[in-house]
């Protein structure tokens, strides 16, 4: 057999870590190759070697057949290799061109043809069906359109072979399904992809091949047409995996949160809410589901104190918190899970027990007289990080070297751990495994049963219709219809979305 990459018995160690302890992979030329593991497996580290961000301790890599020494990124893309990595390496003031262009700039009398550069850059957009506008700035584009940006910077570099690394994690079911779609047309190009992600209805839906690893070996290679999720699932976590969600009605108490007529403006002045309303009860999780941009975001901005409203109030239990501090509101008994866990969720560079304490480490036992008490530090950290499960040397290690689904693993356990009257839970399984979601939709049950109020927001309608006890479909800055999950389908909730079909809004 032909390999256009083998990766033999790869072995890379980090201080008191071995992420990859003899790992084999081999891409054929023009298939899709699913890399599946748990979160902490060792997927992105193997990559990453892949690609010349670490060298290798042992093993080799080989380029059709060739036994190469990839020492950079730059060596990477002249065999033909591109990545693209979960949280995107985009300058956000720059242009789309700007970005795609960025170290490879066409130039003319010493200058930058940028002219040149965007009609190239049109081209091989309309070529491969990715969407993007070349003049508009990275800031001002969704992020489903950035991960355009970032597959074009790698074809513009003539790569041939392309790392997605957890691609779906942040885009809508739409995106998802756009996605899809470049994949197949980039493979009828003569590309071959490896897909590392955990969603295993896609690995089933897009992938040829799949390779599992878990903590750091390589476990199997399967052919996808003679597998199934059940099998993916238990290969990837060691034991089996319950796909059904089992919980018992909800027994909704006092109202918690009663949001009214709220309008919110984003920083262009336009209403991005627009006379919302919206209530849940102490016992209950309310789930918002809607297409990104409609307004989830703002509304939890608004509620958490992150961003200031134009009209309408926010109360929480009884009490007027629309003028509130974020600090202000955190300590009337809200907790806030963030969608962007690297901007608004972590200090990536302090420890990782400093920032299970960020919102309480001004307060006792944690701090006495403004000096931190870090024995007291490390006893709740080292407690949550057995609770959650979360993979880390220590309490030390910072924040930014843990894997994406620890990192979330490590905020979720911080919100909870307080024991708020509302749970706001924004996106709060992306990039994680099944093994993670399965433990993460129990904690929001738990919550539920505790008698919290829980705001769940997903773009994943499997999570909305399985968790929520109401589903609240928001569209256009308002929440158009309110109903049951058992009442309901995807289907339904899509055209809800769409803002197709509207019923009477929900919370009044």
């Amino acid at each position: 057999m032909d390999y256009v990459i083998e990766m033999l018995n790869i072995r890379k160690e980090f201080p008191g870590v071995v992420a990859n302890d003899d790992v084999t992979i081999q891409l054929k030329k023009g298939e899709i190759h699913a890399l599946l593991g748990e979160n902490g497996a060792g997927k992105s580290t193997l990559m990453n070697v892949l690609f010349g961000l670490y060298q290798p301790d042992k093993g080799e890599i080989r380029i059709k057949g060739e036994k190469v020494n990839i020492t950079d990124p730059n060596v990477a893309n002249n065999l033909g290799i591109g990545m693209v990595h979960q949280h995107f390496m985009l300058v956000q003031p720059f242009t789309v061109t700007q970005n795609i262009i960025l170290g490879s700039e066409p130039t003319k009398n010493g200058k930058i043809n940028i002219k040149k550069a965007e009609k190239e850059v049109q081209a091989l957009s309309d070529k491969y069906g990715l969407k993007v506008d070349a003049g508009a700035k990275i800031s001002d584009i969704s992020v489903g359109m950035q991960q355009r940006v970032e597959i074009l910077k790698t074809l513009y570099r003539g790569t041939d072979i392309l790392i997605l690394d957890e691609p779906t994690a942040v885009l809508t079911p739409q995106e998802i399904t756009e996605l899809i779609e470049i994949m197949n047309s980039l493979i009828a190009e003569g590309k071959s992809i490896i897909l590392i992600t955990h969603k295993l209805k896609e690995i089933m839906r897009v992938c040829d091949r799949c390779t599992v690893i878990r903590k750091g070996k390589g476990i199997n290679t399967l052919d996808v047409v003679n597998t199934n999720v059940d099998e993916l699932s238990s290969l990837m976590v060691g034991r089996e995996i319950s796909f059904e969600l089992k919980k018992k009605p909800a027994n909704p108490k006092g109202k918690v949160l009663q949001v009214h007529n709220l309008v919110v403006r984003d920083s262009r002045k336009v209403d991005m809410l627009k006379g919302l309303n919206l209530e849940v009860h102490a016992g209950e999780i309310v789930g918002i589901a809607g297409v990104d941009g409609n307004g989830q975001s703002e509304l939890v901005e608004a509620i958490t104190g992150l961003t200031k409203s134009e009209s309408g109030s926010i109360q929480l239990n009884n009490k007027n918190i629309k003028k509130l501090s974020p600090r202000k509101v955190t300590e009337s008994g809200v907790a806030h899970i963030p969608q962007d866990r690297h901007k608004f969720g972590l200090v990536l560079d302090f420890p990782i027990g400093e920032n299970m304490i960020l919102q309480t480490y001004y307060q006792k036992p944690f701090s006495k007289n403004k000096v931190l008490n870090y024995k007291r530090i490390d006893e709740k950290a080292n407690k949550l990080i057995e609770e959650y499960d979360i993979r880390t040397p220590s309490t030390y290690t910072p924040a930014r070297s843990l894997s994406g689904g620890n990192q979330q693993k490590a905020i979720i356990s911080r919100e909870v751990d307080r024991s708020p009257d509302l749970l706001i839970a924004s996106q709060p399984t992306r990039g994680l495994d099944v093994g993670a979601i399965e433990f993460i939709h129990k904690k929001l049950i738990e919550e539920r049963d505790k008698g919290r109020a829980v705001l769940l927001v997903s773009f994943e309608l499997d999570e909305i219709l399985d968790v929520s006890d109401r589903i609240a479909v928001i569209f256009d800055g308002k929440i158009v219809a309110d109903l049951k999950p058992e009442e309901t389908n995807e289907q339904e909730l899509g055209l809800l979305m769409a803002g197709s079909k509207k019923e009477k809004e929900g919370g009044d």
